[in-house]
């Protein structure tokens, strides 16, 4: 997994480790003993109830995965008149924070990163903002560093146009007041994939406190169809529209998706939420303990007062060849190491091609010289101070 090279050393320090515990794998295998609902059931309500509350916002709604929750957060703001121009994305995530608004016919209009977070640099956005017909802001919170939140909200206000924020790495990073990431945006999406904070084998959530855009995930994400909206309102839309109690049940008020997720799924989520507290001191120790470690010959993010919670410890090598020394070492050392998330996505062939190429000062110099380190909850100080021993050489 991302080793740059053919290797037989063993892996001693792998990126990631599963959060699944054989103790729950076990509780898993008796709930499964009893034939319980293994579709979208009473389990995956009381998930995304528990999530929204650990998070701070009013909703959540569960889905199959992180890139399922940031193409359900992108229509329904579509779908609700929301989306009328361009929207501005980061340089520096996942394919999936833009590939929606290209699959939708929505044009994109990317950015650099900010130089200190490695979000997306708001000087430029500000720029675009005052120059086209913008109608949405999509940023990351990048390998969960906490983005500039009253920037961004000023921005928002100031143009009159939504944040849409990406937390699917971030899930428990907090800012310096104490405010979870994911109460920024309108709509805020995380992931619970393997390897990231905490995991329901694939899933993802998407929160908001907005009624509206809450009654329409729930919508888009089963068919179009209006079963999970409250009694009163899929009443209300079913007389609308003059339909009878016989059709009903197969009705569809919207064109929706398939995006569910299982009661199976989120019955690993409630075990997880259990300890998410405990997942992200563990994860956000370490990540401050790699700042403290590594030396002068790398650059790293710059989260100030913030709590970042982060899937792996992201750097920069002096330069493209530094970068495969360093990784040479590690591999070496049985640790496990990776690009940057994606790099400059500018630079990927799904927008090269329709676009052309996007540089960013920032984002190329993520792109060729960036790595990841490993950071899982089991690791220990120690075990820090060997991987980046490893890094400084010595």
């Amino acid at each position: 997994m991302g080793n740059f090279q053919h290797t037989d050393i063993p892996i001693k320090y792998p990126l990631a480790k599963e959060t699944i515990t054989e103790v729950e794998i076990q509780n898993l295998i008796g709930w499964l003993k009893g034939y319980p609902r293994l579709t979208k059931g009473e389990l995956t309500v009381e998930f995304e109830k528990k999530w929204a509350e650990y998070i701070g916002t009013k909703y959540s709604v569960f889905v199959n995965s992180g890139s399922s929750a940031n193409l359900l957060m992108i229509y329904a703001l579509k779908e609700l008149g929301r989306l009328n121009g361009k929207v501005i994305v980061p340089s520096v995530g996942w394919v999936t924070t833009i590939s929606p608004l290209i699959q939708f016919g929505i044009e994109p209009v990317m950015v650099d990163a900010d130089k200190k977070t490695f979000g997306i640099n708001l000087k430029q956005t500000e720029e675009l903002l005052k120059t086209e017909e913008i109608s949405a802001i999509i940023f990351v919170q990048v390998l969960g560093v906490p983005h500039y939140k009253e920037q961004l909200l000023k921005l928002s206000e100031k143009y009159n146009v939504p944040l849409l924020e990406d937390s699917c790495a971030a899930l428990g990073s907090s800012y310096e007041d104490g405010t979870m990431v994911g109460q920024v945006g309108v709509m805020s999406t995380f992931s619970f994939y393997f390897g990231h904070q905490f995991s329901t084998i694939e899933g993802g959530m998407v929160n908001t406190d907005d009624e509206d855009i809450y009654h329409m995930l729930l919508m888009l994400r089963s068919h179009g169809w209006g079963k999970d909206l409250p009694k009163d309102l899929y009443k209300q839309k079913m007389n609308d529209n003059n339909v009878d109690s016989f059709h009903e049940p197969f009705t569809f008020l919207v064109p929706g998706f398939n995006l569910r997720s299982t009661d199976l799924q989120s019955y690993l989520g409630l075990m997880q939420v259990e300890k998410a507290d405990w997942i992200s001191e563990r994860r956000t120790r370490n990540h401050l303990e790699y700042g403290k470690r590594l030396s002068e010959n790398f650059e790293f993010q710059d989260w100030g007062n913030d709590n970042p919670c982060s899937i792996s410890f992201g750097v920069l090598a002096k330069s493209k060849e530094k970068r495969k020394e360093v990784v040479s070492r590690l591999v070496e050392n049985g640790i496990e190491t990776r690009i940057f998330s994606a790099g400059n996505l500018g630079l990927h062939p799904f927008w090269v091609n329709r676009f052309g190429e996007f540089h960013g000062d920032v984002a190329d110099k993520i792109h060729s010289r960036g790595l990841f380190l490993p950071n899982y909850p089991e690791l220990e100080i120690e075990d820090i101070k060997f991987i980046t021993g490893v890094c400084n050489g010595i």
